[in-house]
């Protein structure tokens, strides 16, 4: 039964260290997908993650809102119940949920790490033929979702933005499901992530965003990842970049002992 409450929300955390982290995972995955990081982290954070809508065990998404709002909402819903401030890391789509959450509750964030936020006005504004390339790469894979081939869609956007291993061919019939059950909300955010129709890019929009922020992107990622981080790091000001070099799009899961190291010397000085 397609349900948009908040209060449907999956949430599960991990680890029992002092520090306490709000983590919003990337599209096509789950909460799931912070475990291996948590894991390196477990004496030192509690991170506590959601599942989208769509994606896990979160209910559909009920398509009253924007699939970013949706998932906006369920995460100021999440940070209200924490005590005290918190640390907020968002990856890929995840990110972008996490920077307007950043902006709406800014006094419960202590700090904003946005790992290859997939932000995509930021490149069409300051890199617009790396931007068009892209596109250029995404157009068969649109054109299969518009003919409603959505698995042959969701396994083209697989290979391009997903780890590499396992293959399609060789992921379970009910992982290949999950993702494409997820799928379905992705193609519907193209306004809100090329097109900035919330305007976070806007003189001001992210002025509240004060907090220090650390982006994240992978050296063998997309060519306009870290073009978007440096668009958005020149708009906040206390942010700063970093590319691991080996890494692609899912670096917080391939390498998630070097991400782990970044967040160290990240958080390293703050309370």
């Amino acid at each position: 039964m397609k349900d948009g409450r908040v209060s449907d929300v999956y949430c599960r955390s991990f680890g029992a260290g002092a520090r306490r982290v709000l983590a919003v995972h990337c599209s096509l995955a789950h909460s799931g997908a912070w475990r291996g990081l948590a894991e390196l982290m477990k004496d030192e954070i509690t991170l506590t993650a959601f599942d989208m809508f769509s994606h896990g065990r979160s209910p559909d998404w009920d398509e009253t809102v924007d699939f970013q709002t949706a998932n906006l909402t369920a995460g100021l819903a999440l940070l209200d119940r924490e005590p005290g401030q918190v640390d907020l890391i968002g990856h890929s789509f995840g990110a972008t949920v996490a920077l307007r959450m950043a902006q709406a509750r800014p006094e419960q964030i202590r700090s904003l790490v946005l790992i290859e936020p997939v932000l995509f006005a930021v490149a069409r504004q300051e890199a617009p033929e790396l931007q068009a390339a892209l596109e250029a790469k995404e157009a068969p894979f649109n054109a299969l979702f518009e003919a409603g081939e959505v698995e042959q869609a969701t396994r083209l956007f697989n290979r391009m933005w997903g780890t590499g291993k396992p293959k399609w061919e060789e992921l379970s019939e009910q992982a290949r499901a999950a993702m494409v059950r997820a799928m379905r909300a992705v193609p519907t955010s193209y306004e809100t992530l090329y097109l900035d129709d919330k305007g976070v890019l806007e003189p001001g929009a992210l002025d509240p965003v004060q907090m220090p922020v650390l982006l994240l992107s992978g050296g063998a990622s997309q060519p306009v990842m870290p073009m978007i981080n440096e668009g958005l790091a020149r708009r906040l000001p206390q942010a700063r970049c970093e590319v691991v070099a080996q890494a692609g799009h899912m670096l917080p899961i391939t390498h998630a002992a070097v991400t782990a190291g970044l967040l160290r010397q990240f958080w390293t000085g703050m309370a």
